[in-house]
């Protein structure tokens, strides 16, 4: 079996770096133990090698195809699914009244990274159900919960998430579906068609339940009008047809294994829907599932990341070519590529985006326990606005970086890598869809620069800079740190300096503001990122004194290293553009392009 993750870097990020044990001092988990939490990953570990992994290349070569109104997926994928469900996957986080398992969310996304890397059009089936699930029981009224959820935690129900149309797309103030009132039963009848829904129609469940945005009749304009309605593909009462018709199947460039449909909603005016909550205020609680799903996809793009930097990385040790610079004695033997420097230095472009990525979602998913649990009104809102304001960044730099390092594992590769024979071609086409899946980089890049950072004076650029001060000062008490940490610490003023500019350009008009917001996001995940890389070298300094495995603690190190002197740099080009008076994107036509 090919190695796609490291658990022994997996357990570093979750049981050294951050010491996840001690959450169990929070009543909601003091059931688990490190133990338990190492039992549930090595289940992960084996349904990812066992089922998930060996399907990985024929999912890709056998994609869903649309037959007779309905889309048929890999057959396999019928016992994946009942088996997410069986094993309790969907609900784990769930209390035990819903037949939970109370597990902390970072043990579970955890896991989820290990479905992930080993197959991700798989992984995403339980995950996508967990959350509309997770919409039900938080805002739905307590008849909705047992009518819908029971089958969704079990796997027989498959949850989605409806909100984008054809014209409207991220714009959801656009939305056009409309919601009528019954006058029979308090439902509505549901009109209007919904875009690349993932796993919005296939034969691996009985029913499919969406979570969908709509306008009731008469609403006001814009997101102020939009409410929540679970729409099931079938009657969940008599199992008959609801009036949900798939249009289409959209063919993809990866991630092919799951199917993603256009559908139609009440084309004979007889699609039921079930309001959630109160009326228009669907895009408020749908926000709780896009911001989990927004950290969910930040992984989902570690994941395949560091799948590619696993095949890259064997490859590289068995590869003969080449001899070391200088050396002419053609007699002697070829070299594996992993001794020449450039191409060490694509592995560790690939080690330093992946595990440092992964630490930063471990973390924000560690700070979402602590928000959720958090019974403290001033320290929960200090944690909400710091998580806040992490999540754009915890979801777009490792997309757009974990495409990069991803293309790295191809070259790595050279020819090989374009190949179908290897799997980081595929690997490079499935990482592409997250930069665009939960809101593109771009608004993104406006949501942090134009709210995130001044949403409630500031407190969560705040909470960020107090969290980084405080491990600076704890990590100056290790001389092998102090290469790494004053550079560091010189982009951290320039960030906020830049920061300081950027927020004197709103006398200019939101155009300017933010025309080059997203560049200001790709700072603040480099910055995020090296402070990832300063918390981790310092666990690695810590366990080393305790350790027999010295070459994967010095490995840590030393990526570290790298990141400081390769990627952080990168800033300063970054900030220089964004200090810059001059705004081509702006200032340029139409009719001159």
């Amino acid at each position: 079996m090919p190695e796609f993750y490291s658990s022994k870097d997996l357990n570093f990020q979750l049981f050294e770096n951050i010491d996840l044990s001690a959450i169990t001092d929070i009543p909601y988990f003091s059931d688990h133990s490190k133990e338990t939490f190492e039992l549930v990953l090595d289940a992960a570990k084996e349904i990812a090698e066992r089922k998930l992994h060996p399907l990985l290349t024929e999912m890709d070569r056998k994609e869903p195809q649309l037959k007779d109104g309905a889309i048929r997926i890999y057959p396999g994928m019928r016992e994946i699914v009942k088996q997410f469900g069986e094993d309790g996957w969907v609900n784990a986080t769930f209390s035990y009244d819903e037949g939970g398992q109370q597990l902390p969310w970072t043990i579970h996304i955890a896991a989820g990274f290990i479905l992930q890397a080993a197959n991700y059009s798989a992984s995403v089936f339980p995950f996508l159900t967990t959350g509309a699930a997770n919409l039900i029981r938080s805002f739905g009224s307590k008849a909705q919960v047992d009518r819908f959820t029971p089958k969704m935690y079990s796997g027989q129900w498959q949850g989605t998430m409806a909100l984008t149309e054809p014209d409207a797309g991220s714009s959801l103030s656009d939305l056009t579906t409309q919601a009528i009132p019954t006058e029979e039963d308090g439902t509505f009848l549901i009109k209007g068609q919904k875009i690349y829904i993932s796993c919005g129609d296939h034969d691996a469940c009985e029913n499919i339940v969406h979570l969908l945005l709509a306008r009731i009749e008469g609403a006001p304009p814009g997101t102020k009008g939009i409410s929540l309605f679970i729409v099931p593909k079938l009657n969940p009462e008599t199992g008959q047809p609801n009036d949900v018709s798939t249009e289409g199947l959209y063919h993809k460039m990866g991630y092919k294994g799951a199917p993603i449909a256009h559908l139609m909603f009440g084309s004979n005016d007889s699609c039921k829907g079930y309001l959630v909550g109160e009326a228009n205020q669907g895009l408020k609680y749908m926000f709780q599932m896009m911001n989990e799903a927004r950290l969910g996809v930040g992984m989902n793009a570690v994941a395949i990341a560091t799948a590619a930097f696993h095949a890259s990385l064997a490859y590289a040790k068995e590869r003969p070519q080449g001899r070391k610079l200088g050396e002419r004695d053609l007699s002697k033997p070829q070299v594996k590529i992993i001794e020449h420097a450039d191409v060490k230095r694509m592995l560790l472009f690939q080690k330093s985006i992946t595990e440092g990525t992964l630490a930063l979602l471990i973390y924000c998913s560690w700070l979402s326990d602590q928000v959720t649990h958090d019974t403290d009104f001033e320290s929960k809102k200090k944690k909400e606005a710091l998580l806040d304001l992490l999540t754009p960044i915890a979801k777009t730099y490792p997309s757009e970086m974990g495409l990069q390092t991803t293309s790295a594992a191809v070259q790595v590769l050279g020819g090989a890598g374009y190949t179908t024979d290897f799997p980081v071609e595929q690997y490079y086409r499935e990482a592409r869809i997250h930069p665009i899946h939960e809101g593109t980089t771009g608004i993104h890049g406006m949501d942090l620069l134009g709210r995130k950072v001044v949403l409630n004076d500031g407190l969560g650029w705040k909470e960020l800079m107090k969290a980084i001060q405080t491990d600076l000062k704890e990590s100056k008490s290790d001389p092998e740190l102090h290469g790494i940490l004053k550079p560091f610490e010189s982009a951290i003023q320039e960030t906020n300096d830049c920061l300081q500019k950027q927020l004197a350009k709103t006398q200019q008009g939101p155009e300017v503001f933010l025309a080059d917001a997203t560049l200001f996001l790709e700072v603040s995940g480099i910055i995020c990122v090296a402070w990832m890389w300063i918390r981790q070298a310092k666990s690695a300094i810590e366990e080393l004194k305790n350790s027999d495995d010295q070459n994967f603690y010095t490995g840590k190190i030393k990526t570290a290293e790298y990141y400081i002197e390769y990627e952080l740099p990168k800033i300063k080009g970054l900030i220089s553009r964004l200090n810059s008076a001059s705004f081509p994107t702006i200032e340029m036509e139409e009719s001159e392009f």
